[in-house]
């Protein structure tokens, strides 16, 4: 049975999940109105599979194409969805994000920084993101801070801070360091179960605390809070991980990862909602974070088409039951945090500028 479980690498995050079970039945329900913040996280690679440029370009072309039509779904504020495309940084060409550029001044969502690498150390990989988040900025994106940019993180392949048992695809044991000195607020990398760089922090909105160079720092947390915030961090966002029901008689992995073979369905929304992920002190504020890898020719068909639909519907319910929904961005969802760390009530949607401005794109 022990074996079982650490092929699957359940030891890693069990028993944060259990703690959370307590601590979600602990939580006092709020007395007043729910607000759902939904922000779609995209792993957004176009040559994913080494595809070709003629193949990452129409990748590209499909989303600028046909995303616009979501926006017959309306948030409680009137927005359409909000989608994150988390852009790595080696796969840059002009079109890409020109074509992306296009859908932020249409109001669907905002580009930030994606990176997959190996073998670095700080000192090799900083001037690199450097240069990348330069390119970005050429075209709008980033939001931008006293001369230097203020973006949100996904890393690659779940390495964050050399988080592999084997050492591969990193090997920046100091990384969140680094990505804070860089300008990164952020970090949306997890959960990435049963991948072993899972950490045991399950459906939690956390600082980083201890000895930040050391590797895997992000297996070390403070729970955020209302009345506590750091600026000398970044603040890391989970998703949903939970076990759900799957059909009427089996058991899922829910870790919040949207592809074409298992795409969104109701259910799937009910149990990210369920989780209940918020600011202690501020449970009427619920974050839901998931990710995808949009630019997948199956995925991409699935979330622009009927399935993508099915979630939107299902969240749209949640409207009609009383609650407000939020459609959101990364950045968004992080100053909705903040406000809330400081004691702020109310609309969430008051805070979406809160303390990260939009990026010359969006404004």
């Amino acid at each position: 049975m022990l074996t079982r479980l650490r092929k699957k690498n359940l030891h890693q995050w069990l028993p944060d999940y259990a703690r959370h079970l307590v601590r979600r039945a602990r939580t006092p329900q709020p007395g007043g109105q729910r607000h759902i913040l939904f922000a779609l996280c995209d792993h957004y690679e176009p040559h994913w599979g080494r595809a070709p440029d003629d193949v990452a370009r129409a990748r590209v072309d499909v989303w600028a194409d046909r995303y616009p039509s979501l926006g017959e779904f309306r948030d409680s504020d009137g927005r359409p969805p909000r989608h994150g495309w988390f852009f790595p940084g080696e796969e840059y060409k002009p079109h890409y994000l020109d074509q992306l550029a296009k859908l932020v001044r249409a109001g669907f969502g905002e580009v930030e920084f994606h990176l997959h690498h190996d073998g670095d150390t700080a000192h090799t990989l900083a001037p690199r993101i450097q240069e990348h988040l330069d390119t970005f900025a050429q075209h709008g994106h980033l939001s931008r801070k006293d001369g230097g940019y203020q973006w949100a993180f996904i890393h690659g392949n779940w390495s964050l801070a050399n988080g592999r048992p084997d050492g591969k695809w990193c090997g920046v044991d100091d990384e969140l360091v680094m990505l804070h000195q860089l300008g990164c607020y952020v970090d949306l990398t997890f959960p990435s179960a049963p991948d072993p760089c899972q950490p045991d922090k399950v459906n939690q909105i956390y600082w980083p605390v201890g000895d930040l160079t050391k590797r895997r720092s992000y297996e070390q947390g403070e729970r955020a809070k209302v009345g506590a915030a750091y600026d000398d961090r970044l603040l890391m966002i989970t998703g949903p991980l939970a076990f759900a029901r799957k059909g009427t008689l089996g058991i899922r992995l829910e870790n919040g990862a949207l592809t074409g073979n298992d795409p969104p369905t109701a259910q799937r929304v009910d149990t990210w909602v369920e989780q209940g992920i918020h600011v202690e002190g501020r449970p009427e504020w619920i974050f839901v974070k998931v990710h995808t890898h949009g630019a997948i020719e199956k995925t991409a068909a699935s979330l622009l088409g009927n399935d993508g639909r099915e979630m939107h519907q299902a969240l749209q319910r949640y409207k009609q039951r009383g609650d407000k929904l939020h459609y959101v961005t990364a950045r968004e969802m992080f100053n909705v945090a903040r406000a809330a760390m400081d004691g702020k009530k109310g609309e969430p949607s008051d805070y979406f500028d809160y303390i990260v401005k939009a990026p010359p794109v969006a404004t």
